[in-house]
């Protein structure tokens, strides 16, 4: 495994080197903005039909994510080097693996991010009605947000990073506002009976739990631009962990307070759960007031993917597993060509997906399924990264207690393996084709490799 042993040296970079500017704040906001995108505005009502026992799923899911928070949190201090869930691949189990995990990741970001823009116009037209009837002002709206905030991430590492920031605090509000009040006026009764599947209880809380997962993804996002982080070693490990908590708690507590104020029938066909909520609790402003919410929650979501969509591949680039021009940072000292690329196949997607036809709208969302199960095959090699790391490495470890982390990992590893078998069979065997589609690209860097060294030879 070429290169496995050298864990915290980064590679080598084209271009000016980049300025550290990330802070704990601005680390924090991007775990949290990351994870809390548009699929809790709408989670409620999902979980709805099965009624208060899906806080027993929330539960189990929150457990599961800060498993896996804590060992991105001891990875980030073993391997503190830009690429997150690629890096740490690389580390533990070689090139091959760190490449078709980066490989697999970037496909899941840029086709992820086009499901977030499509997200959030939906939610734009509450107040722009104009959006509801024109399928090209709906995808023109979507293309304007991912090249504003393109350009956002162009200009440098601080603004994405401040942008960050402003649209976690602007979209933690109105989900904290009901989370924490709302419970006040909670009405006991929709919470009878406590089961409102018709299931057993063990089915009903699997069920949940498989349907809470998909708002932890991105509890790894920083991760990832560890190069442009301010002491990574400390800063990484206490954001990752700090966000994953903070958004767990408003999930759980938001959650109740919705199906305290809406009865069960009503919450299941609801599109707009926490805005009906808001506006069963406080009147018309409220239901305003929650959807600039989630408006704000999708563009920053947005912001932070699209920041991840240029880092991946940048530090694969730098190890020599992606093509080279991913890894040259701008006059700016951000990777744009990765940026603008990404976006350019985020563009694409969006015009499929606005085209009218139901099977391209069919693929599209079947894609973004594939790039939700791309991300749980990272997560599967992290947890055990980390003891390959160990055991790889064991005079550098043979001091230290490592049974707790051992069985975090094993835990993280377990939760991850259960969470893509819940995918479903379909998923796995597209999901599984996606990633084996890479390897002629791997081949083909090899070969470009191979023939530098030689003509390095001939010299």
């Amino acid at each position: 495994m070429a290169e496995s042993a050298d864990f915290t040296k980064g590679g080598g970079r084209e271009g000016p080197a980049a300025k550290a500017g990330l802070g704990r704040l601005a680390c924090t906001s991007l775990v949290v903005g990351n994870m809390i995108g548009s699929g809790i505005f709408l989670l409620p009502s999902s979980l709805a039909p099965y009624g208060g026992i899906s806080i027993a799923g929330w539960a189990l899911t929150t457990a599961g994510a800060l498993c896996l928070a804590l060992v991105f949190a001891r990875l980030a201090s073993l391997v503190p080097k830009a690429g997150g869930p690629y890096a740490y691949t690389r580390a533990g189990f070689g090139d091959f693996a760190g490449f078709w995990v980066a490989w697999g990741y970037w496909i899941s970001t840029w086709a992820g991010n086009a499901a977030i823009a499509v997200a959030m116009v939906s939610y734009l037209r509450i107040f722009v009605p104009g959006l509801e009837g024109s399928t090209f002002l709906a995808c023109a709206a979507a293309a304007v947000a991912v090249w504003a905030l393109t350009w956002v991430n162009c200009r440098g590492i601080r603004a994405a990073g401040w942008v960050q920031v402003a649209t976690t605090v602007l979209k933690l509000v109105p989900l904290a506002s009901i989370a924490f009040f709302g419970i006040f006026w909670m009405e006991p009764g929709h919470f009878i009976p406590f089961n409102w599947s018709g299931d057993s209880a063990f089915s009903a809380v699997s069920a949940a739990a498989a349907l809470t997962l998909w708002s932890f993804l991105g509890l790894e996002a920083a991760t990832i631009p560890a190069d442009a982080v301010d002491r990574p070693a400390r800063t990484i490990p206490r954001a990752t962990v700090a966000g994953t908590v903070i958004v767990a708690a408003v999930y759980v507590l938001g959650t109740v307070a919705v199906m305290g104020a809406l009865p069960p029938d009503l919450l299941a066909k609801s599109g707009a759960p926490f805005a009906d909520a808001a506006r069963a609790l406080w009147g018309d402003w409220a239901y305003y007031f929650v959807g600039f919410g989630a408006v704000v929650s999708a563009f920053g979501a947005l912001n932070g993917w699209i920041l991840v969509q240029g880092q991946l591949p940048m530090a694969a680039a730098r190890d020599r597993l992606f093509p080279r021009r991913f890894g040259r940072l701008s006059k700016a000292g951000v990777p744009a060509f990765g940026l603008v690329a990404s976006s350019l196949l985020i563009t694409i997607l969006l015009a499929f997906n606005y085209s009218g036809s139901r099977g391209l709208v069919g693929i599209f969302n079947f894609v973004i399924l594939l790039a939700t199960l791309s991300t749980l095959v990272p997560y599967a090699f992290c947890a055990m990264a980390e003891l390959m790391i160990y055991v790889q490495d064991r005079p550098r470890f043979r001091s230290e207690r490592l049974a707790g982390s051992s069985a975090i990992a094993l835990i993280a590893f377990a939760y991850t393996v259960w969470a893509i078998y819940g995918s479903g069979a379909e998923a796995v065997l597209y999901g599984f084709l996606l990633l084996v589609a890479g390897i002629p690209v791997y081949v083909w860097l090899r070969r470009q490799q191979s023939r530098e060294a030689e003509a390095s030879q001939r010299r």
